[in-house]
């Protein structure tokens, strides 16, 4: 039978931008797969543009008015002759009823994910809670199906601030999600019973407006927890699904939004923790094969827990794309014994139908690696965005060092202001804890970055906050 990829020439559409957008035409070039690329008027100074005409020429790159007009993407992709969408992450890349469109359109394409069946069932938190607890998964205690009933919702909060009540939890907090949300988008505290309506009522209304659904999810808040993922791939026929190890996701923003991703997970190598740690990595990478077995997961995902100081995981969601971590999983993994693994690679080889060819014994994972994500915002002004211009963007090439970013390294670059100002992902790698930490910091001392606003104040990042935040990566 012969490699679906070289049995028909096949044309990607990235439906995305910026870094995610660059990775994905390296992934294609490296393929043999031509690629057509998409830009907003606000990232027209973007280096995917620059990498999509350098590559392609300028037949490869199309002008949309927005990331988000589905109509206008299926557009390019049908002028361009495109035979498969991959949609980066964010955007389309979780939204079942774009796959499905994909897939059931007239110029029927290919979706570079997982299956529309698959984001529609694992996509939905109540969904993947209840398969989880019919697996015997641990999961967080609250509702396992869709609450849109207030008077239902209030009960479902009270029973939960009783429980914590009597497990001795001083200040109960539960947490009311939407529950087709993900990212840490959608999700409220409520310390207080009285104050639950108001929240509901908003997270609905949040819901509703961003996912079409007003189900909501209502759970025990977990506090002091580490946050882990575990990532999975698996082929087309999603009965071989295969782990590329675990991360630790625990240094976030004040909304709940990653800074910081290291693999492993744990490092009880090297740290103490209060419970047996190597145990907790193999139980949910063995929870999360199990789900993925069970839903018939057919590419790229990933399974996030939460991890309790006494060493309890539970189940948080799963998210059914590539994710901006991918990169750190890999620089630790080898297949076969190679390394140099590109998981976005493995996404867009078996989402067009190539067979998985190993399995999880073929796999290793040496070392750590720690990805930084470096963007324009002050940390100690709750994280707010910076609005202005690099002026200056370097950093010295390093063996141990992969960065990935749209911002230019040889001219001015202004931060669009339509998106979020991430500005770049840098990967170190090293033989030990130890050894990643020091090249960690190593580095952000040699970035150079630069910037001013319109009133010429200097640029405001997240270099300091990261730099304070590598001592203490791993430990809990």
């Amino acid at each position: 039978m012969k490699n679906p990829i070289e049995s028909k020439k096949h044309k990607v559409l990235i439906a995305n931008r910026g870094e995610i957008a660059i990775r994905i035409m390296q992934a294609c070039r490296k393929l043999g797969l031509a690629f057509v690329a998409l830009f907003t008027e606000p990232d027209k100074d973007s280096e995917h543009c620059v990498l999509a005409r350098k590559l392609g020429g300028d037949e490869s790159l199309y002008r949309v008015s927005s990331y988000l007009d589905s109509n206008e993407i299926f557009a390019v992709a049908d002028q361009a002759g495109a035979t498969a969408i991959h949609p980066g992450y964010g955007f389309f890349a979780e939204d079942y009823r774009f796959a499905r469109r994909v897939a059931q359109r007239e110029h029927k394409l290919i979706f570079i994910g997982p299956s529309w069946q698959v984001i529609r069932e694992l996509g939905d938190k109540i969904n993947t809670k209840r398969l989880a607890r019919k697996l015997g998964v641990p999961t967080v205690p609250g509702s396992d199906k869709p609450v849109t009933d207030d008077l239902e919702a209030e009960h479902i909060a009270k029973s939960l601030f009783d429980f914590q009540k009597e497990q001795g939890i001083n200040k109960p907090v539960i947490l009311v999600k939407a529950s087709a949300g993900g990212g840490g988008m959608g999700i409220e505290e409520v310390d207080d019973l009285d104050k639950f309506r108001s929240v509901l009522r908003r997270i609905k209304s949040y819901s509703k407006r961003q996912f079409r659904d007003e189900g909501v999810l209502i759970e025990q808040r977990i506090f002091d927890f580490n946050h882990l993922e575990v990532q999975i791939v698996s082929d087309r026929t999603g009965q071989n699904p295969v782990h590329f190890g675990t991360r630790n996701c625990s240094v976030q923003s004040l909304g709940h939004q990653k800074r910081i991703e290291v693999a492993p997970g744990f490092d009880p190598s090297s740290l103490r923790y209060a419970f047996d740690a190597k145990k907790v990595l193999e139980d949910i990478t063995e929870y999360s094969l199990r789900m993925a077995r069970e839903a018939g997961y057919d590419n790229v995902g990933t399974w996030e827990w939460i991890v309790s100081p006494t060493g309890q995981p539970f189940l948080m969601e799963v998210n059914t794309r590539i994710q901006v971590e991918n990169g750190v999983s890999a620089r630790i993994a080898a297949i076969k014994g190679k390394g140099e693994v590109d998981l976005i690679a493995e996404q867009i080889r078996v989402g067009l139908g190539a067979p998985l060819g190993y399995t999880q014994k073929d796999i290793t994972l040496n070392g750590v690696g720690i990805e930084y994500r470096i963007i324009a915002e002050d940390p100690d002004n709750k994280f707010s965005p910076w609005v202005g211009r690099i002026t200056s963007f370097g950093w010295p090439e390093q063996d141990w060092l992969k960065l990935h970013s749209q911002v230019p390294t040889d001219r001015e670059y202004e931060i669009p202001t339509d998106f979020d100002p991430n500005l770049a992902l840098a990967i170190i790698w090293g033989k030990d804890l130890a050894e990643a930490k020091a090249r960690g910091v190593e580095f952000l001392n040699s970035l150079n970055l630069q910037g001013e606003n319109a009133s010429g104040e200097a640029l405001k990042s997240n270099v300091e906050f990261l730099k304070r935040k590598t001592e203490g990566i791993l430990a809990f």
